[in-house]
Formats: structure tokens, sequence, C-alpha cells
């Protein structure tokens, strides 16, 4: 890409930047509820974080902020620790980030797969969603319980308590946003809804209504914007729930940023540095936590807007920081109308838009083992706790692949008079009791301690005269794999078949060159450079 002024950077990319700011201030007001913290914290989140990520960050589209995947995590820590730990956490975690990028643990998240991950988001979208009973319900005044079960068992106690006007209220913001998604895609519903609720909860407040809404006035009082609040730094005691929130916290943020970045980079065939991402990253979140922010991440659906409306670069998201300061600057004070059953339809709206489920329709059509895994993990999610249900997840996914890998990949040929008779897999060798005079197994992938034995099985069921054991495909080959090797070939002689082998690589050829066994199969002729010329040996004809 030419390089370009800051001139021409700043007229390309005023129109995104602006955009996703008016998208983002009402937003990050309602996800900083969600997480049970202050409105102005929200506000200085998406202000400080998305700056020094645009700043510092490796990617030109990633928008930084408050985010719905770490809400629902962040929700229960501020019940548990209470809402000054949410500062320091986004310090903690930024450093953790961080070290995350300077060792390079980044690359080991590539262990938790995709149907991890959103069985995770399905499960902090329900824990968003159906925090935002009370709100919903015009609850007032229930005690707040150390578990999200608990206090949605709470709600669910005081139904009958419900606020009707409150309700309607709710679920008429959540129609307008699916009927403004539907019909009308490019105007940003959360502004429409929030403008609405604002003059709604404005009559409410002066009593033009003949009944009253909870709104951020009532429930925060005056609301006034700032660019830094300093939070009371007290050192937290040291202990696993504390380090078990900071690393779900520095988790998540990574996967969801790095995943964000990708996404962009795939809709504008541009591809993001990595690394710098990650010390971005780290940086937003200690810069926000210093200011008295949260803990901030990648958001795919702000960061798609971006690209969506022509940014071209980093400047569009260090525009957005800077129209989200104006904006909250000019008009803050009217933000404390909005009605907190607006809030929760806003939320409940982010919560639904958090699943894809697309996905899971894929998952269940192609591999239903996973999608059940998906949905265990959104149900450990929402009834334990986050971290356990991605490390449950990551853990059951590595043994599923384990064991996918413990089967012994191959393809066999069968001749018989100079004739190919039958091709099979390993999965059907079973089946058939003709093997004809010269069989052809053909490794796949690799010979390790992990497939061994089931390679051994496979062949030791193999009855003909001459046995070829094609190397080609072996792409790795351990020490227990070359002692299986031996093993298989000293059984095969035993039961009166020839084996040849054929097609080594350069690479495996090194490790079986330092074994006696193969050095005298090489003397006894029973070594070729590829199938075809051990089948000529053998008297097929040349093609």
């Amino acid at each position: 890409m030419p390089h370009r002024s800051f001139g021409q950077q700043l007229l390309t990319n005023w129109k995104s930047g602006l955009t996703v700011a008016l998208i983002s201030l009402p937003l990050s007001i309602s996800l900083a509820i969600a997480s049970d913290a202050t409105p102005v914290m929200g506000i200085i989140t998406a202000i400080w974080a998305g700056f020094v990520a645009a700043i510092f960050g490796g990617s030109r589209f990633n928008v930084v902020g408050p985010a719905g995947a770490l809400s629902g995590i962040l929700t229960t820590y501020a019940i548990l620790l209470g809402v000054g730990i949410l500062p320091i956490l986004a310090i903690a975690s930024g450093i953790v980030i961080i070290l995350f990028g300077i060792l390079r643990w980044d690359r080991y998240l590539i262990f938790i797969p995709s149907s991890v991950m959103h069985g995770f988001t399905l499960g902090v979208g329900l824990i968003i969603g159906l925090n935002q009973i009370n709100f919903a319900l015009g609850l007032k005044g229930l005690p707040a319980h150390e578990s999200f079960m608990e206090n949605l068992m709470e709600s669910v106690m005081h139904v009958s308590d419900a606020h009707l006007p409150t309700l309607g209220l709710f679920f008429a913001t959540l129609a307008l946003l699916f009927l403004l998604l539907r019909f009308i895609p490019k105007l940003p519903g959360a502004v429409i809804a929030a403008t609405l609720g604002i003059g709604i909860g404005y009559l409410s407040e002066t009593g033009a209504l003949p009944f009253t809404f909870l709104t951020l006035l009532s429930k925060y009082g005056a609301l006034k914007a700032t660019l830094i609040q300093i939070p009371v730094f007290t050192m937290p005691t040291l202990n696993f729930t504390l380090a078990k929130a900071v690393l779900t916290i520095s988790v998540v943020a990574v996967l969801e940023t790095l995943l964000s970045a990708k996404i962009a980079d795939g809709m504008t065939k541009t591809r993001f540095d990595q690394k710098k991402e990650m010390f971005g990253l780290g940086l937003a979140n200690i810069a926000s936590g210093l200011v008295g922010g949260l803990p901030a991440t990648g958001v795919l659906a702000r960061t798609a807007l971006n690209v969506k409306m022509g940014a071209t670069s980093r400047m569009s998201s260090a525009i957005n920081a800077v129209c989200i300061l104006v904006i909250a600057l000019l008009l803050f004070p009217v933000f404390q109308y909005l009605p907190l059953a607006v809030v929760a339809g806003i939320l409940v709206f982010v919560a639904i838009r958090m699943v894809e489920l697309e996905h899971f329709r894929q998952l269940f059509r192609f591999d239903k083992t996973m999608w059940g895994l998906a949905l265990v993990v959104a149900a450990l999610t929402v009834a334990i706790d986050p971290i356990v249900g991605i490390l449950a997840g990551a853990a059951v996914a590595l043994l599923i692949f384990v064991q996918h890998l413990s089967v012994g990949r191959s393809d066999i040929t069968i001749h018989r008079d100079r004739k190919i008779i039958r091709r099979l897999s390993h999965r059907d060798i079973h089946k058939h009791e003709d093997h004809g005079d010269i069989t052809v197994y053909r490794f796949a992938g690799e010979l390790t301690y992990f497939n061994a034995e089931s390679h051994e099985r496979s062949i030791k069921r193999i009855k003909c005269e001459t046995l070829i054991l094609s190397l080609r495909n072996l792409f790795y080959l351990d020490v227990d794999g070359l002692h299986v090797l031996h093993v298989i070939i000293e059984d095969r002689r035993k039961h009166g078949i020839d084996v040849i082998l054929s097609a080594v690589s350069p690479f495996n050829e090194k490790m079986l060159k330092k074994t006696d066994w193969f050095r005298q199969m090489d003397a006894q002729q029973k070594i070729f450079a590829s199938t075809t010329d051990a089948l000529t040996a053998l008297g097929f004809p040349l093609r």
C-alpha cells in the first residue's frame, strides 16, 4: 500500500471512525453495566484501550474496547471481589498478555479449537442475556450472590414482582433492534434504540408518563463524562480466584482479538502483525486499568463495521476513540436518562448476535461429537465458570484429536497375478480374507508411539506372499515407530511373507540406516527407491 500523509488518512478514515464511535458509545455503556461496572468505566475503556491499541497494535482494522465475551466473565468477579477489582484485572491481564507475546505462548492457543470457543461464546451469551432479567422486569433491591446461578434463581423467584411497563419497553427495544437489522441494516440499531430510550427515560424522570422507569440516573446518580477516573489501588490478596480471573481474561482477550484481526484480514486481503497486535492489546489493557477502565479485547462486530465503512488504516480506530471522547463530553449527561430496560434490550440483542448459529448447524451436520462438546462447554461456562468451560473443552478436544491420531492411516492395494484386484483403507482390511499374492501397504502421515500399535494390528491381518511397505507418505517416524516397524517385518517373515520396503524418504532413511536390520535388508536388495521399482522387480510389466 502506498504511503499516505496524515491528512490523507484523516480524510479517508473519518467516516468509518465516526460511525463506529456512534455504535461504540451506547454499547460501551451497556457492556459496562453488563460487567457490573459503572457506565463511566465503559466509556473510559472505549477511549483509552481503543486509542492505545490503534497506536501500538498490529492490525489496521481491529477495534478494541469493552466486549460481550468479557462481560459475562467480569460480572462474576465484580460480584465476588468488588467492582474496584476490575481496573486491577485490566492491568494484570495486560501484563500477562504481553508476557504471552514475548514467550510466544499465543501459538499454543491453537489447541483451543473453534468449536470450544463457539461453545464458550454461547455460554457467555447466555450469561449476558440472563443477567438482564432484573432490568427487563424492573426488579429492584434483590440481593447479589457470588455465583451466576444463584443470582439467576433469585431473579426467577421474584418474577411475580415484574413491572409490566418496564417489561413492555424491554420487548419493544428488542423488537425494534431486530426489525432494523432485518429491514434497514445500514441504520445503527443501538443508536436508534438508545436515542428513543433516552426520550422515554426523560419523560419518565420528569413525571410526564403515568409510570416510571429505572434509568441510569436513578441507579447511578448524575453522570459526568470524565477522561480519567483514577482507581483506588489496593493490593488484592493473591489467591487462586484472582489468578484464575487474570488467566481467563487474558486467554479470552487474546483469542477474541486475534480472531477479530484474522477475520478483518480475510475481508480486506491484508495480513496483520500478530506479535505487535498482542503487544498493543497488552498495553491497551494496562492503560485502561490505570485510568479506571475495564479489561478490553478486539471486538468483531465493530471491527467488521469499521471495514465495511471504508477504513484503510489504524487511523480509523484512533478516530473512533477520539470521537467517543468528544461525543461523551458533549452528550454524556443526556445518557443518564437511558432506561435500564433499553440497556437490557440492547444487551440481549448483543448476546443473541454473539452466537453463530450457522457454525452450530455445520458442526451438527459434519461433526456431532464436536457439536456436543460445544454444548458441554456452554453448560460448564454458565453453570460453573468460564475458564472451566474453556480448559475442559480444550482438554477433551485434545483427547479427541489424540484418539484420531492413534488410528494408523494407510492405503492398501491388493494384487493377484500381477493385476490389481482391490483397493481399500486400513478401516476395511478386516472385511476381506483374500489379500492376493502381493499387497502394498502405504503408510500415511506418521508412525509414532501414538499410532504404531494401530498399524501393527492392521498389517498383522494381511495374508499374502509378498508385502511391500511403502514409506513415501510417511512424513514422520519416531523411535517407537522405528521399533514397531522392525517388529512388523520380523512377524511377517515368521509367517512366511517376504517383506520389501519402498520409497524411503531421505529423512526417514537417515534414521533407518542406523539400524542393523535395515542395513541387512538393503544388502538383501529388499529396499527400493519406489513402489513401481519394487513391483517391476517382482515381474510386473514396465509402464
